[in-house]
Formats: C-alpha cells, structure tokens, sequence
C-alpha cells in the first residue's frame, strides 16, 4: 500500500466538500471557540491545510480575517467555488514565502498532519508555520488519536482494517468515511502523543495546553464509542 494524498483526487475533494461538522466531526469543533478564545488574542488566522475550506469558514465566522491554504489544486478550487468571497492560496509544499513573517495571531492546522510523512517534513513544516507567528501567536494543531483506527464511531469504520491494531509510528493505517458517499477507505499515517511531544520540541514549539474532546449523553448524536475514547487531540502551541 503506498501512500499520496488521497484528497488530491478530484472525486474525493468534490466528497470532502460535502461535509459540514456531522457526527465524530461535531467533536473535533465543539470546543474550538472556547478554546481559541481563551489562547487566542487578535484576529489575524492562517487555516493551513485548508481543503475546501471548512475550518477556514469556521475561523471567520468566530471573526478571524482567515487565509486558507493548501497544497491540492482539486481542493484550492473547490474551496473558491464554494465561498469566492473567501481568501484561499495554493502553495507549494513547505513553500511560505507568500507570507511575511510574524504576521499571524493564529495557524490552524485541522487533520493536515495525518496525511504529512516522515518526521523531518513535519519539523520542517511546523518550523516555517511557526516564523509566521506574531509573538504571543498560538498553533492549534487538530488530528486524530491512535484509537480512531482501531475502534468504530459514528462517522467512522475500521473493522475492515484488523492490521491498524498492529501499526507503529508513521504507518499507513485505513479509515472508511461514513458521511459521504465515496466509500473509498482513506489512508492516513498513525502518530502518537510522544511522536507529537518530540515533533513539537523540534520545531522549537511548546505545549501550552491539551484537549481530548469526549462526546456527551446529551448532545444530538448516536454516539458509538466517542463518549469513553477521544477521536481527536487539540494542541494548543506557542514559540519557544
């Protein structure tokens, strides 16, 4: 199994669109707002990995003056064809000289690193997206825990993968999508909590705060496994 971005597939990008903040995903955004205003001061905010542009819409509707960008062409398109009013970019991979830096109040970063490869790309990605920080600037990094691959969710299903049970730091692991119609499972790469600690002190970022959102009994959802054992992990960064 080999792995490319699988969002970088103009079918799959048209799919992503589709999705609002639905089921598991409610989780991942429930907190945000709470989150980002109490790290978060001023209003300038950079959605790195944007896709089509969710996160990018959900940081200016909080009123941040969000620029989103992304590496995808398939996803920078639909993106503007979704909301020509906003700021989206396409930049090459690594590529942030289209910025000054210390320009940003905030970078977002939804789910993009479960689909970077291999320790140094990451390093360096973090690095440059931390020069673009004002100094107080903060980095909320937003990805999956170890166990969305190995448990069933109301967005999600593993039980096809076995295999994800065994993989280590950086390996390929599948996840079909529940929400849109291409059933094509997605190949991401599983990164643990000690992965992200040595990831961030390389990128000379420190941990200002933690969060693994847990799904409740009152909220409108039929939760499968989201109320014991969190999806996602929020880091909130700053510079060191």
């Amino acid at each position: 199994m080999s792995f490319s971005n699988v969002y970088d597939d103009m079918e799959r990008a048209e799919a992503y669109a589709t999705l609002a903040f639905p089921g598991t995903y409610y989780l991942a955004y429930r907190d945000l707002p709470a989150l980002i205003a109490r790290y978060v001061t001023g209003r300038e905010a950079l959605d790195f990995g944007c896709g089509a542009g969710r996160s990018t819409r959900f940081l200016r509707d909080l009123g941040f003056n969000a620029c989103g960008i992304d590496i995808s062409r398939n996803m920078v398109q639909l993106a503007k064809s979704i909301d020509p009013s906003g700021t989206y970019q396409l930049v090459d991979d690594c590529d942030f000289s289209a910025f000054e830096p210390a320009r940003f109040d905030l970078v977002l970063s939804a789910f993009a690193f479960d689909n970077i490869p291999g320790f140094a790309k990451r390093v360096e990605l973090l690095s440059g997206l931390r020069r673009l920080l004002k100094s107080e600037g903060r980095i909320i990094l937003l990805g999956s825990t170890p166990e969305i691959y190995t448990h069933e969710w109301a967005s999600f299903s593993t039980k096809d993968f076995p295999e994800n049970r065994f993989a280590k730091s950086g390996d390929m692991v599948r996840i079909v999508m529940k929400d849109v119609e291409d059933a094509r499972p997605v190949v991401d790469l599983v990164w643990f909590h000690q992965d992200y600690v040595n990831l961030f002190a390389a990128a000379e970022l420190d941990i200002v705060a933690q969060f693994t959102p847990l799904g409740r009994e009152d909220e409108p959802h039929v939760w499968l496994t989201e109320t014991s054992i969190a999806p996602w992990v929020i880091y909130v960064l700053s510079q060191r």
